[in-house]
């Protein structure tokens, strides 16, 4: 594990405890509100893990915050400038691409900025995320293919395209070209307790 890696399962690991315990709730409260297994809670809290952003989105929505959040170092400041090369990766392709958080605000609304990248033939599946939530998409380079509830449309470089990602939804890069795009997620300010539209915990 690197230092930077280490640095973030840290971070992740002090405000799920913080925010957790802060309410009042159990581990098992936790994992039923997130649908994150009880098991995977406690390698978080113990940061034994480093918890992919699928896990994280899930229990961010639990607590009402952004990834950014979780992931955020201790001190405040007003002003803050960050390169690009030092913001968490939180998701990599297989042929080279990722997906990285280059800045999340949570006052006085909850918003997260991305940075994309899909090499050819890459897809990266989402899922639903809190309801009400807002994905607005900005193609720098290539095309992509966005799937939502089903239904693929292609954007291309230059173009922008806003959706409702409270629901199944999936980039995927079908060109023979990089495809780069940014992102900006608006995350209603409310904690979700997936209990309400699922069986039981998963991790």
């Amino acid at each position: 594990m690197t230092d930077t890696v280490a640095a973030l399962t840290a971070a992740v690991a002090g405000h799920v405890r913080a925010l957790r315990t802060a309410r009042g709730w159990s581990l098992d409260e936790l994992a039923g509100r997130s649908g994150v297994s009880k098991g995977m809670v406690v390698q978080i809290e113990a940061a034994r893990t480093n918890p992919s952003v699928g896990t994280l989105v899930r229990i961010a929505d639990a607590f009402g915050v952004t990834i950014a959040r979780l992931l955020e170092p201790a001190e405040e400041r007003t002003v803050r400038i960050s390169d690009a090369e030092s913001a968490p990766q939180l998701w990599r392709g297989g042929e080279g691409g990722y997906g990285r958080l280059l800045r999340g605000m949570n006052d006085p609304s909850f918003v997260e900025l991305w940075e994309w990248r899909l090499a050819p033939g890459e897809r990266h599946t989402s899922e639903n995320h809190m309801p009400g939530t807002r994905e607005v998409l900005h193609i720098l380079d290539g095309t992509l293919t966005l799937t939502v509830d089903g239904t693929d449309h292609t954007v291309t470089a230059g173009q922008t395209i806003d959706f409702l990602a409270d629901r199944p939804h999936s980039y995927r890069n079908d060109a023979s070209q990089d495809t780069r795009l940014v992102m900006v997620a608006i995350v209603p300010n409310t904690e979700w307790d997936r209990r309400s539209e699922s069986g039981g915990p998963r991790a």
